[in-house]
């Protein structure tokens, strides 16, 4: 019987942990994880185009959602951002909010 009742605690306390990370965020721990490895991913992919702005973009993910910040030195920039976001495994749409630098001289 004592074994039940330990068994039981460990349950309701799991549930309990479970349920509380759950209500933090709004968002599972698997999809947090998910969005963590999103971000990276376009990141990675940012970098590996070979365009100094790029990289200096900031990517933030939520349910699959990828939001681009930063300034780009073009619309072409701005628009290949995008679509290296989009290309990326797991995202479901891009927020493409990239300001275009304006013109020095």
């Amino acid at each position: 019987m004592r074994y039940v009742y330990h068994l039981l605690s460990v349950v309701i306390l799991a549930t309990s942990l479970t349920a509380g990370c759950v209500a933090l965020t709004g968002k599972t721990a698997g999809r947090n994880i998910d969005d963590a490895t999103i971000t990276a991913s376009v990141k990675t992919n940012l970098a590996q185009q070979r365009m100094d702005t790029l990289t200096k973009i900031g990517v933030h993910t939520n349910n699959g959602v990828v939001s681009l910040n930063g300034v780009v030195d073009s619309v072409e920039m701005k628009q290949r951002a995008a679509e290296v976001a989009r290309q990326t495994a797991g995202v479901k749409d891009v927020e493409n909010n990239l300001q275009i630098q304006a013109a020095r001289g």
